[in-house]
């Protein structure tokens, strides 16, 4: 799923609003965070779910998606576009994430209901995260896409557009819900029932690549010049926590040729406290 440069803005804006309704601190400033941790945590799987309805009435209604995606309308009128439709039909958390995605500018209708659809995975992938499950979802996601994969009739079974929609999640159901985690089966069934132009056994592998980047965003990549005692190890740990505001693992490599210091990543989040790092940013200074 590609998006245009307008339409990345709008997601990140966008999904900053859900992960304060959802009650998390995922790459947002410390006020942002500060608010969020006085606020109750909204479900995220119920919230995911509502997220979905909402791409599937957009899928069907062409019209309401030009109008809620129409860039060249106030952001005040698409708002009250949506409120005046979903007030009372999706919970006010729901309203809430979906009035911030539709003010927000996309370059496309179609990435908008794209951008509402990842945010509905963003929601259920939280959950697994906080649940300590996103490694085990990621597992199964990457399997049943092996089995469709190898399956034609299955595949077709899964995609044939004459069947309905209900049926198809159905069978997804009968597949994998007796042994699956919940958010795989809703992140399948999503998928299934809206691919919003995806092939099934490539928005498969897509999905588990999702939750594989979402759980690395949990993992710092640690450069030392030197090991690192496990008291050192320790502290590193909880000033990383602090500053993410969710556990870190630390996965610790040493490599002398840096001089001196650390170099951390987390997710695409580098802090370079190298030697090395300190004389490029010094010769970049005094180049400009």
């Amino acid at each position: 799923m590609t998006f245009h440069a307008a339409s990345r803005d709008a997601l990140a804006a966008a999904e900053l609003t859900l992960l304060d309704v959802l009650g998390g601190a995922d790459a947002k400033p410390a006020s942002a965070r500060a608010r969020s941790a006085k606020a109750p945590a909204a479900p995220a799987d119920d919230l995911g779910d509502e997220l979905f309805s909402v791409v599937r009435l957009l899928d069907a209604e062409v019209g309401l998606r030009r109008a809620l995606g129409d860039s060249s309308a106030e952001p005040e009128r698409r708002e009250q576009l949506l409120t005046g439709l979903l007030s009372g039909k999706v919970s006010a958390k729901a309203l809430e994430v979906l009035a911030a995605t539709v003010r927000q500018r996309w370059s496309t209708p179609r990435e908008l209901v794209d951008g509402i659809d990842h945010l509905g995975r963003t929601a259920l992938l939280v959950r697994a995260e906080r649940e300590g499950r996103l490694d085990a979802v990621e597992d199964e996601l990457f399997r049943f896409g092996r089995i469709v994969a190898g399956d034609t009739a299955l595949e077709q079974a899964l995609t044939d557009r004459a069947a309905p929609a209900s049926a198809k999640a159905q069978l997804v159901r009968t597949l994998i819900g007796n042994q699956a985690e919940d958010v795989s089966v809703r992140l399948v069934e999503q998928l299934v029932v809206a691919p919003q132009g995806r092939p099934l056994v490539a928005g498969l592998a897509a999905l588990a690549d999702e939750a594989a980047k979402r759980r690395e965003r949990s993992v710092a990549h640690v450069v030392s010049a030197g090991p690192l005692s496990a008291a050192q190890q320790e502290r590193l740990s909880a000033a990383l926590n602090r500053i993410y505001a969710r556990p870190i693992a630390l996965h610790v490599e040493v490599d002398p040729d840096i001089q001196g210091g650390l170099v951390v990543r987390v997710g695409d989040e580098v802090i370079d406290g190298s030697a090395i790092g300190r004389l490029d940013q010094l010769r970049r200074r005094l180049a400009g």
